[in-house]
């Protein structure tokens, strides 16, 4: 029997990006619950906590069930009105910063502090990163690919974009992506323009049903989005990757973060750490 959606709330007087991440984090631990998410940026008012403090207690009467509030709000008038709406409310730091700084004999960051004010030089790294990410993406740009950490390759649709931006944004990562084409696959060598640059190659691949039904959400009915050619590209790329020595893994199980974790590992990637 299907459990009912619950709906969850991922808060701050900021981005509420931590809260998400953490929230995220949290609610993967619980596979077999459904849960609608809402995340909500920027609380940084009285009259706005309020407002979403109401929000979330007319969540009750719609769905009957216990919503649940993951907040990083870092200011207590703020947090104070949240904590008094009809939530569980959970706050990832409440508990945890003050241990640290009795530890450290140091006070945390006062809210609305960004990592760029902290640290300008890492902070533009993960930029520069994206930019190199969304210039290398998909084989458009094959200049300067001596520049990349890692150059992921597969066939369409196999999570090679995706992962690249994440690699940038989370890590400062320079990645690149390549396309295998059907064409590539016709010859026993890589394609010329990665051939110099194996050492940095890394495959992703998928399973063919993944394949299959996405490629058909963008492409309905086509030859690129049937059976047989799907079935095709998966052998003949993963042939190649088996051929050329590279290391691969199969992606269709697993979510953007951790094929990204995976990649940094098999890699010895060094991460842009924000501090």
């Amino acid at each position: 029997m299907q459990s009912p959606t619950r709906q969850v709330f991922f808060l701050s007087n900021g981005t509420a990006i931590t809260a998400e991440t953490l929230g995220l984090s949290l609610l993967a631990q619980f596979p077999s619950h459904h849960f609608q998410t809402r995340t909500i940026p920027f609380v940084d008012t009285l009259e706005k906590a309020h407002a979403v403090s109401d929000e979330i207690d007319r969540s009750i009467n719609q769905s009957n069930q216990l919503p649940i509030v993951i907040c990083t709000m870092g200011d207590d008038d703020l947090m104070k009105i949240i904590t008094q709406s009809k939530a569980l409310v959970i706050d990832p730091f409440g508990d945890i910063l003050p241990r640290l700084e009795k530890v450290l004999a140091s006070q945390h960051l006062q809210p609305g502090q960004s990592h760029r004010i902290v640290n300008p030089s890492l902070y533009e790294s993960r930029i520069d990163a994206i930019d190199y990410a969304m210039q290398h993406d998909d084989g458009g740009k094959i200049q300067n690919y001596d520049e990349a950490d890692i150059i992921l390759v597969g066939v369409s649709r196999s999570g090679k974009t995706p992962s690249c931006l994440y690699l940038a944004l989370q890590f400062g990562i320079k990645a690149a992506n390549y396309p295998i084409t059907e064409e590539d696959m016709e010859y026993e060598q890589l394609p010329e323009p990665i051939r110099p640059f194996k050492q940095s190659l890394y495959g992703l691949t998928t399973n063919l049903n993944r394949l299959v039904n996405i490629r058909q959400e963008r492409r309905p009915d086509s030859r690129y989005s049937s059976v047989d050619q799907c079935r095709y590209e998966l052998r003949a790329v993963e042939d190649m990757y088996l051929r050329h020595n590279i290391k691969y893994i199969n992606t269709s199980e697993m979510s953007v973060e951790e094929i990204s974790a995976r990649i940094i590992r098999d890699n010895e990637l060094h991460r842009v750490e924000l501090s």
